[in-house]
C-alpha cells in the first residue's frame, strides 16, 4: 500500500494554488495524483468559502462574500483501473480538523433567506472534541468532523436543475473548462454537495463511477452541522483528510446503482449526542400561518418546525440570528409522521446537552 498525499498552502486561495484543486466537475479536469486501488490519500482541504472569512472578517465582508469561488475542492485523484460501472469504496479513514471555524449568514442563502436578510457570523475556537464561540456564551458544540463536498467528476451531460455554469471565479480557470464545469453546490449522480453529517471517520462511501480513473476530490469540511444546514453553512473550517480507496468492478452497472450509498460499523457520534437523551422538540405541518393547506409540502412543514424552534430559542433569551445559528449547527429535522394525509409533520430536535449555562 502507498501514502499520496496532496497539501495546500493555506495561506493562498484556490485561484492562487489551481494546480491543488477546482471548483467547478468536468471530466477533463487533470488529476493532482494517481494512485492503486487499496492506497491511501491525504488531502488538505481548504473552507468552503475559499478563505474569505476568516477570523478578521466582519459583517461587510459577510455581505459581499463572492459565491462563484465555492466550493474549492483538493483533487481530483485518479484511481488506477476505474471505469464507467464499477462502484469506488471511499473509506473514510481520518479527518484532521482545523481550530477555527466559521458560521455565516450571507444575504439571499440559506433555507429561511427571507427570514434573515441580514449578514451575521459566528466565530468557533476547535479544541479536541469541542467548539466554543464567545458570540453564543454557554453553548458548546461536539464535533463530529465530516466533508460536506466529496464526490466523483461527473460527465456533463446529465442535465437537471442546478446553478447555470458560470467562468467567473472558476477553477480551473481554462476557457472551456471554466464555461462548460458544473457548478459544486447541488448534489449529483456522484455524490457532489452531499453534506451528509454521517460521512465523518469510519464512513464507507460507495459511489458509481462515471468517468475513467474516477476522479475524486473533496472539500468543504465540517465540524459539526445540524440537519438541513439550515442557515447555508455549518461549522466551516479547513481540514486534512485521509481516504482509502478500493474498486468493485461492474457493481454500478450490474446492480443499476445511480446514486451515492454509504455505511459505517459504529456511531458518528457518541449515542447520547447522535440520538440525544435530552432534547426540546417543536414540530410543523404543510399548512402556512394564514391557515392555507398546502398538501404534502414536507418542505413548509420542515420550515415551521425550523421557525417554531427559533421562537423557542428567543423565549430562552437568544436573539433569533443566535438562534437560526443554533439550528443551523446542532439541530435535526425529522419527518415525524403523516397526520391525516396530506399533511405532513416534521419535528425539530433541540439537543439540550449544547448547553453549559
Amino acid at each position: 500500500m502507498a501514502i499520496h498525499e496532496i497539501r495546500i498552502d493555506r495561506s493562498k486561495t484556490l485561484t492562487e494554488e489551481p494546480g491543488t484543486g477546482h471548483n467547478r466537475w468536468h471530466p477533463d479536469i487533470p488529476p493532482v495524483v494517481r494512485c492503486e486501488p487499496g492506497d491511501e490519500v491525504v488531502l488538505e482541504t481548504r473552507d468552503a468559502l475559499d478563505g474569505q472569512l476568516g477570523p478578521s472578517a466582519g459583517l461587510a465582508d459577510v455581505a459581499a462574500a463572492d459565491l462563484d469561488v465555492v466550493h474549492p475542492l483538493t483533487g481530483p485523484v485518479y484511481v488506477e483501473g476505474a471505469e464507467p460501472g464499477d462502484l469506488l469504496a471511499v473509506e473514510i479513514v481520518d479527518i484532521e480538523p482545523d481550530r477555527y471555524g466559521f458560521t455565516v449568514q450571507i444575504p439571499g442563502f440559506g433555507f429561511l433567506r427571507d427570514v434573515f436578510p441580514e449578514p451575521y457570523k459566528v466565530n468557533w475556537d476547535i479544541a479536541g472534541d469541542w467548539a466554543t464561540s464567545a458570540e453564543l456564551p454557554g453553548v458548546r458544540i461536539p464535533g463530529a468532523p465530516f466533508m460536506g463536498t466529496i464526490g466523483l467528476q461527473a460527465l456533463i451531460d446529465r442535465g437537471g436543475l442546478a446553478l447555470p455554469p458560470s467562468a467567473a471565479g472558476a477553477v480551473p480557470a481554462d476557457a472551456r473548462l471554466a464555461a462548460e464545469g458544473l457548478r459544486t453546490i447541488p448534489p449529483r449522480e456522484q455524490a457532489g454537495n452531499v453534506d451528509i453529517k454521517q460521512l465523518g471517520k469510519g464512513a464507507v462511501l460507495l459511489i458509481p463511477v462515471d468517468t475513467p480513473g474516477a476522479l475524486f476530490s473533496a472539500g468543504d469540511a465540517h465540524f459539526a452541522q445540524g440537519d438541513c444546514e439550515t442557515c447555508g453553512t455549518a461549522i466551516e473550517m479547513s481540514s486534512t483528510l485521509r481516504v482509502r480507496f478500493s474498486l468493485r468492478k461492474g457493481e454500478a452497472a450490474d446492480k443499476n446503482i445511480r446514486d451515492l450509498r454509504f455505511t459505517r460499523e459504529d456511531y458518528y457520534l457518541p449515542p447520547e449526542f447522535a440520538a440525544p437523551r435530552r432534547f426540546f422538540a417543536t414540530t410543523g405541518i404543510s399548512v402556512t400561518k394564514d391557515g392555507v393547506n398546502h398538501s404534502e409540502d414536507i418542505t413548509l412543514a420542515a420550515r415551521n418546525a425550523l421557525l417554531n424552534m427559533i421562537d423557542h430559542l428567543g423565549e430562552r433569551g437568544w436573539t433569533r440570528q443566535q438562534a437560526y445559528t443554533i439550528c443551523s449547527v446542532a439541530v435535526d429535522l425529522k419527518i415525524s409522521q403523516v397526520v391525516d394525509v396530506p399533511n405532513m409533520l416534521v419535528s425539530a430536535f433541540l439537543p439540550e446537552d449544547i448547553f453549559t449555562s
